[in-house]
């Protein structure tokens, strides 16, 4: 394993020699030392291979110089220059500077041949050197040039650089790869400068099997062990310590045990990283012993292999415990610990808790788009019901946002990924923990190799698009639309291989599903206005009239679809995954293992609107005995959101109707929200809310803070002579945790109680004492000392009712 180390990234322009605007690569030759390491050869040959897969043009390898004036293309490490950098050698030597990982790409002529020369200060090194002049070349068929690419020194910033490739049923499409798509995709990582994978081992929180399994995991784990040692990459296990009684010996003998037949089959294994909860949660004084026997059986086969760990799902005492444990007994088997979801401290306290010997990596989520570590900020509920938890997810403004700040307190970096969907979110990663640069710059390389160099400036600026899709309320976010139209530009251009890309293909399909989503919500919003209008007219004697008409309305949502041309083109791109990549958009079509991992297509048509509440309240209101009750129930249905004169309401999920909570810190400051509030999402649909009905809409999405973080609101220029009633819906993902209301941080509105199930608005008396002075400051809080995922302080709505 490459050791921590502190050198941030080095780009160094020699100025030895004029570089070439524009060198015809086309029938160059490749040559390497004849005494090559078998993983110097593999680089080479991943050069070739990667250049007629995209041109048609296959380079021959050669051990010496060839006669004549064709370009050469000189591939080693610096310290056999000798034999293979030809004139070229005494010139390399005199500039070797020996980092790690390290190349230098230098672009020459000599007697008016082109020579280009990738030389590595280790075999990492070569592989990177190739890795970045194969993101440099402008490739189309039949032709290959190096354009404008100056001479160069560079080394990366951050020595861990990788992702997490889990092969297990939970995951959108890697349970359906067998090796020959693993060894491309763990090369298309490595040419990006990723230095490291993560693999799972087959007893994890997931189900034991998949049925698109192609081998079984433990063989499928070695084989993608021996992919990584093929390129010289460093091969990292999640491993999570499942079993409940680790202060029982019998278990931790059985544990040591199974740990070992995958230790033993696994031909390469550089670290093993145990996650202290989410899964598995284990007390530190239990769990650290656990790990000191794991990783002396460990070093049985693999005697320089490492063992981390991170303080996962710990309450406050646990992680007190463990801490006390790092400072007062320093474990020397320990390599150092992990920064993953769910711990409760931010990064940077963490480092300053930990003690120095033990280095810091991250574990960032970049997978997931909301319910998680770094959900994206203040995504209009339609996108979340429907695009859901592990959709196509490029962010490369967010992710560039949470390296910057929270990067500098670790060595690097896995990444935790559960599918392909997060795929430009690795990509930014890799770029970033090489250098610091724009995103965009990032994102022209993926789309010059990955896409082509054609469309490597549009095919960049969409996926930064799409970015832009989520940015604000849907309704009024017409971006979606000109995202549209680039991304069917692109489509209409495209040949048969790039339609078949299944990296174009995601692009288009978020392209069109984002489209189709939004023109469905300007549809559903405008039958859910009509069918209120209906209700409004209701009268003694035309009560059942206006319900039907309101139902009429409703019901065309389901009956008629808008748009039908995008929704159709969203199924045939879904096709196109599942062909391509396997990617598994849906439960029933696809063999996606449920529809919150990736099934993105079965939340297509998610209802927009509160048609399925308005219509299970409609059946109410018929049961009502008396003309009088029914149009008070109607009243409160169409004057929801009226607090009354004089009183305040607050849509709490909804950033253009939260006037009164407190936000805390911009995102980039607080990716994670533990110091700040942020939009949260739960449908109420799942098996913990069985029998809890329909929810609304504004129940769906909600603000929530974590931990004990306390969610407050404010509100100023209140009548301090009036009586004031709060009016409030506990809904969210957090049914089951108590919860406390407190105005301003002295005056108990209510004590911890359990959420209304189901969901309905409660209401509290506001002391008079909290208004006197116009000013009123409301604090949620949750059960202190939980050990989990940290949620719990949810509010949905909000009415400040003036009595």
């Amino acid at each position: 394993m490459t050791k921590p180390q502190t050198l941030l990234a080095v780009v160094i322009s020699l100025l030895l020699a004029p570089t070439v605007a524009a060198v015809d690569l086309t029938t160059a030759t490749v040559v390497v030392s004849p005494q090559a390491s078998a993983r110097n050869q593999k680089a080479a040959a991943l050069l070739v291979e990667e250049v007629d897969k995209r041109t048609g043009v296959r380079w021959q390898i050669a051990t010496t110089w060839p006669d004549g004036d064709a370009p050469v293309i000189a591939l080693g490490e610096i310290d056999a220059a000798p034999s293979f950098a030809g004139p070229f050698a005494e010139e390399l030597a005199r500039l070797s500077s020996r980092r790690p990982e390290a190349f230098r790409l230098v672009s020459r002529e000599h007697h008016q041949r082109p020579v280009v020369i990738v030389s590595g200060d280790d075999e990492r090194g070569l592989l990177f050197g190739v890795g970045h002049l194969l993101r440099a070349l402008a490739m189309q068929a039949g032709k290959v040039e190096l354009n404008a690419v100056a001479d160069l020194y560079s080394a990366p910033r951050y020595s861990l650089r990788g992702h997490q490739l889990g092969y297990r049923p939970k995951t959108n499409a890697y349970d359906a790869w067998d090796l020959p798509v693993w060894d491309q995709y763990i090369r298309d990582l490595a040419v990006f400068g990723a230095n490291a994978i993560e693999l799972v081992p087959p007893r994890t929180d997931d189900d034991p099997t998949s049925p698109h399994f192609p081998r079984p995991q433990l063989e499928m784990m070695a084989g993608m062990s021996r992919i990584c040692d093929d390129y010289g990459l460093d091969v990292w296990i999640w491993y999570p310590a499942l079993d409940r009684d680790y202060d029982n010996p019998r278990t931790v003998e059985a544990a040591i045990e199974e740990w070992g037949r995958v230790f033993d089959a696994v031909p390469r294994i550089d670290a093993i990283f145990v996650p202290g909860g989410d899964p598995g949660r284990t007390r530190p004084k239990y769990l650290m012993p656990l790990l000191e026997k794991q990783t002396a059986r460990l070093r049985v086969k693999h005697p320089q292999a490492q063992m981390w760990v991170s303080p996962q799902s710990f309450n406050q005492e646990w992680l007190d415990e463990f801490i006390a444990i790092l400072k007062n007994e320093q474990p020397k088997w320990l390599a150092g610990v992990v920064f993953g979801p769910q711990v409760r401290v931010g990064l940077p306290e963490l480092r300053s808790l930990v003690p120095q010997q033990y280095p810091i990596r991250h574990y960032p989520d970049i997978t997931h788009s909301r319910q998680c570590q770094y959900p994206v900020p203040d995504w209009d509920v339609a996108h979340a019901v429907t695009s859901g938890r592990e959709c196509v997810n490029p962010r490369p403004v967010d992710q560039a946002a949470i390296f910057r700040l929270l990067q500098p307190h670790t060595i690097g970096f896995l990444t935790y990924s559960e599918g392909c969907n997060d795929d430009v979110n690795k990509f930014i990663w890799s770029g970033l923990g090489w250098d610091d640069r724009p995103p965009i710059d990032i994102l022209r390389e993926y789309s010059g190799y990955f896409i082509g160099h054609a469309q490597r400036d549009a095919f960049a600026q969409l996926l930064m698009a799409l970015e832009r899709n989520w940015r604000g309320p849907l309704a009024t976010n017409q971006q979606v639309e000109v995202t549209l139209a680039q991304a069917q530009d692109l489509e209409r251009a495209a040949d048969a291989k790039l339609r078949g890309n299944w990296r174009f293909q995601q692009a288009l399909y978020r392209a069109y599903y984002d489209a189709y989503v939004r023109r469905r919500l300007l549809w559903e919003t405008d039958l859910e206005a009509a069918a209120l209008d209906a209700l409004r007219s209701a009268k003694p004697e035309s009560i059942e009239a206006a319900l039907g008409a309101a139902q009429q309305s409703l019901a065309r949502a389901d009956q008629e679809h808008v748009a039908t041309d995008l929704r159709d083109r969203v199924y045939a791109l879904a096709e196109d995954l599942w062909q391509s990549i396997r990617m598994q958009t849906s439960v029933e079509k696809y063999g996606a293992i449920d529809v919150d991992r990736g099934a993105t297509l079965d939340t297509l048509d998610f209802p927009l609107n509160n048609r399925r509440w308005l219509v299970e309240q409609f059946a109410v209101i018929r049961s009502l005995g008396a003309a009088d009750q029914q149009l008070a129930a109607i009243r409160k249905i169409v004057d929801w959101k009226n607090p009354g004169p004089g009183g305040f309401y607050d849509d709490f999920g909804d950033t253009a109707a939260q006037p009164h909570l407190v936000r805390g810190l911009p995102f980039a400051e607080d990716p994670a929200s533990l110091l700040s509030s942020h939009v949260g999402f739960d449908e109420g649909i799942d098996e913990d809310n069985a029998g809890g009905g329909v929810w609304r809409h504004s129940w769906i999405d909600h603000a929530e803070t974590l931990l004990e973080q306390p969610l407050q609101a404010r509100y100023e220029n209140l009548d301090p002579a009036a009586r004031y009633r709060l009016r409030v819906v506990y809904a969210g993902d957090g049914l089951r945790k108590m919860i406390r209301l407190v105005a301003d941080e002295r005056f108990e509105v209510h004590p911890f109680v359990q959420k209304p199930f189901p969901v309905r608005p409660i209401e509290f008396d506001v002391p008079a004492e909290a208004t006197a002075d116009g000013v009123l400051e409301l604090s949620w809080s949750r059960e202190p000392g939980l050990g989990d995922n940290g949620r719990g302080s949810q509010v949905s709505e909000l009415w400040l009712i003036r009595q």
